[in-house]
Parts: structure tokens; C-alpha cells; sequence
């Protein structure tokens, strides 16, 4: 049993003019879809071939089987290089995911893009204040001299959701206080009641103890009510919910939301938030 190793060379040689002229009277779209279909049945032919010599292998003779062995072990290469991509991209949370759990009764919910979808300009060090790392997304500090640097990671832990995360990495720190601050799309504010509980759920990897701060603000005509929580230390995934009961705020002027995520002493640390969301409900009537 003979491998002809140059036939495929000889099909490319044929099939290369062929295809030219096909493109010129046929045009690319139609070319393309029989393109499709050759590559197909190219595959199926290949296979069964392969499957011919695994069968001949234990009685072929040896001058066939070490020629037949080259041949598998390069192939074998290209074929661990796509099924090790293959395994490692499809096992990381798509681009653009929006899934997360949500609490029963949730009328609305949101993850911010700087954690669903690749930035343009992935970080930046020695970050100035009010540095606008995307749209939505802005970090505050007083140093006078920055030594933070950010970057948007790409979560590959298999117990991640979000596709990506937002890594802080702070060395000296000679301000009062380093701030993220998050702005919440226009349908959070629409419907907005006294009677709604809004919820913000932080996956956080830090380098050592830090306090964490989530600020709600929600601007009512020319007012601006504040509500701050401080989040729970000791684990990794948190979760604080800002009760609007027993705020002023007008719900006819509701115009804006945003949130101000605050690190108390954020020298020498690293700070990865690997997720955050937030959603909301009404809180259930009694």
C-alpha cells in the first residue's frame, strides 16, 4: 500500500488555475460555497485514508510503516497546536457575555463593558486623575505623583463568568483616596422607585486586606443622594444591596445613577475586580 504524500500538491497545482478562472465567471460568493463543499469532502477522502493505514499498520512492511509514522507525527503537531487552542479559547466566558445570576424579582440588570468586551487600549501606567479608561468607566485619585497602573485582563479561571476583568496594580501612594467610578446606563434610572433595592455584586482579588467601599449615587433634579456600604471582607465574592426607602429622593426627577467604587489604603496592593454587575428589584410588599 502506497502513500502518494505529493497528490495533494498535484490537486493544488490543478485546482489553483481552475479556481481563478471560477472567480471570474462564477463570482466570489458561489466559488466560496463550492470551495466549502471541495474542503469537505478533501477532509472526508483524508480520513478514510487514514483510517486505510491504521488498519494496514500492523502487517505493512517496516520501509511503509517508519514513511507512514513521519507523515502522522507532523501532522500529529498541527493537530495538537488547534486542539490546544481550541480547548483553551472555547473554555473562557464568551465576549460580550451578559449572563450572571440575577435575584428573583429582577427588573433590570447589567454588567458594564469594561468587564464583556476587549478596550481598545488594553492599560495605561502611571495613571493621571480623572483618567477615562472607557466610556463608563473613570478613576479618580489625588497623588501627586501616580504610580498606579491598570490594565483590562482576560479571565481564563474556570470559575470565572465575566470575559474580562480590571486589574489595579497601586505601588507608593501619597493620596487620600483612590476611587472607580461607574456609570450606570440611562435604563437604570427609568422606573426607578423608592420601593427598589439595587444590588452590586463584586468578584475581588486582593493582594492583602483592603477595605472597599461602594458609593450609590442617584442625581434627582439639582440633588445628588448619596448612600454608601462598606464590602464585606474575607471573600472573594460580594455582594451589597442599597436600599432607596428611606432616601429623599424624588422619583419624578430621577435623572442619572453612578457608583463610586472607593480602596481605603491601596498602597503596595493588587487589586483585580474580576467581575462586577448590578441589578434591580422591587422590594417585595408586605
Amino acid at each position: 500500500m502506497e502513500w502518494r504524500g505529493e497528490g495533494i500538491h498535484a490537486i493544488d497545482r490543478v485546482v489553483a488555475p481552475v479556481a481563478r478562472f471560477a472567480v471570474m465567471v462564477f463570482g466570489t460568493d458561489m466559488v466560496e460555497k463550492l470551495g466549502g463543499v471541495l474542503d469537505r469532502l478533501l477532509q472526508r477522502r483524508v480520513l478514510r485514508r487514514w483510517e486505510e493505514l491504521a488498519d494496514a499498520a500492523p502487517t505493512v512492511d517496516l520501509e511503509s510503516l517508519r514513511g507512514w509514522r513521519g507523515r502522522a507525527r507532523a501532522m500529529r503537531r498541527h493537530l495538537d497546536r488547534v486542539i490546544h487552542q481550541a480547548e483553551h479559547r472555547l473554555a473562557l466566558p464568551v465576549i460580550g457575555s451578559n449572563a450572571f445570576r440575577k435575584p428573583l424579582g429582577t427588573d433590570w440588570a447589567w454588567r458594564p463593558d469594561l468587564w464583556r468586551g476587549p478596550m481598545p487600549v488594553p492599560g495605561q501606567a502611571s495613571v493621571p486623575n480623572r483618567m477615562v479608561f472607557c466610556e463608563g468607566a473613570t478613576v479618580f485619585h489625588d497623588c501627586r505623583v501616580s504610580e498606579l497602573t491598570v490594565r483590562q485582563i482576560r479571565n481564563a479561571r474556570e470559575s470565572d463568568v465575566a470575559p474580562f476583568g480590571f486589574r489595579m496594580d497601586v505601588f507608593r501612594f501619597d493620596g487620600s483616596f483612590l476611587s472607580l467610578v461607574i456609570d450606570l446606563p440611562d435604563e437604570a434610572a427609568r422606573g426607578l422607585k423608592l420601593r427598589h433595592l439595587i444590588r452590586l455584586d463584586v468578584i475581588v482579588e486582593l493582594e492583602k486586606p483592603l477595605e472597599i467601599f461602594a458609593r450609590l449615587n442617584v442625581k434627582h433634579g439639582p440633588n445628588v443622594e448619596q448612600i454608601v456600604l462598606e464590602l464585606p471582607l474575607g471573600e472573594e465574592e460580594v455582594m451589597v444591596e442599597f436600599d432607596l426607602t428611606y432616601t429623599k429622593i424624588n422619583e419624578k426627577r430621577i435623572e442619572k445613577l453612578w457608583i463610586d467604587l472607593i480602596f481605603e489604603g491601596p498602597e503596595m496592593n493588587q487589586i483585580i475586580l474580576r467581575d462586577v454587575t448590578v441589578s434591580r428589584r422591587p422590594r417585595a410588599e408586605l
